[in-house]
């Protein structure tokens, strides 16, 4: 699964590398992303992206409520095309959502110790996203989305079975083209992302409270001989 991630990158190479022209919103860096927060997201109108803000969190458009979001913040993989609240996003509502690492919490022998995972470049990416609009019953729309998860690779299998989908960059346009829904192409996207280009290291527990957000949250830490065989 993924249930928090980071956000850190300066705005000028966010521009460069999703390809956007306007941030229409006040981007600061971000080190501890948690669910029901809004976060950065592009979607793309024949081949122009737009960046926007979406609460992470997803909520159906034929919900009675918002209580889903909390249980929706992930949605696997294998079975988009199965159920309600995501088969008609995989057609025509899909989303990349940049970040520059995501935390995972991995088996120790003192408890759940968070793990740092990000691209050996430190590099940003995108996670493959779902979205949708809500409508309240004061008539205000919600826009809110989802992370995809696929199974875990090399890297990530020793920590937790999921992990989310990032996407290769010379995949994102395909991921984004709402005019074009080929359902076996766009699974083929699902392959778990390449785990020598990854690496991942402890950092402090602090990042299990989304009230922590600053820059000590990915700041490695000494752990010792604290996990489990």
């Amino acid at each position: 699964m993924c249930g928090r991630f980071t956000l850190v990158t300066n705005l000028e190479k966010w521009k460069e590398r999703f390809q956007i022209e306007v941030i229409p919103f006040d981007a600061k860096p971000r080190y501890n992303i948690a669910p029901g927060q809004f976060i950065p997201a592009i979607i793309a109108n024949r081949g122009e992206r737009r960046m926007g803000q979406l609460r992470w969190g997803l909520v159906p458009s034929w919900a009675a409520d918002e209580k889903s979001s909390y249980k929706m913040i992930n949605a696997r993989c294998e079975t988009l095309n199965e159920k309600p609240a995501f088969k008609q996003l995989f057609a025509r509502k899909r989303c990349i959502l940049p970040a520059d690492s995501f935390y995972e919490w991995m088996n120790a022998i003192t408890g759940k110790q968070p793990m740092r995972i990000m691209m050996k470049t430190g590099e940003p990416f995108a996670f493959a996203g779902l979205y949708d609009t809500w409508t309240n019953q004061e008539g205000e729309k919600v826009h809110t989305c989802t992370i995809v998860t696929t199974k875990a690779n090399e890297l990530m299998k020793n920590i937790h079975e999921r992990m989310p989908v990032i996407l290769k960059k010379d995949d994102e346009d395909l991921w984004l083209d709402r005019e074009k829904y080929d359902q076996l192409q766009l699974q083929s996207l699902f392959t778990p992302y390449d785990s020598s280009e990854m690496t991942v290291y402890p950092v402090s527990t602090k990042v299990g409270s989304p009230k922590n957000d600053d820059p000590s949250c990915i700041q490695e830490v000494d752990i010792g001989s604290l996990f489990e065989d």
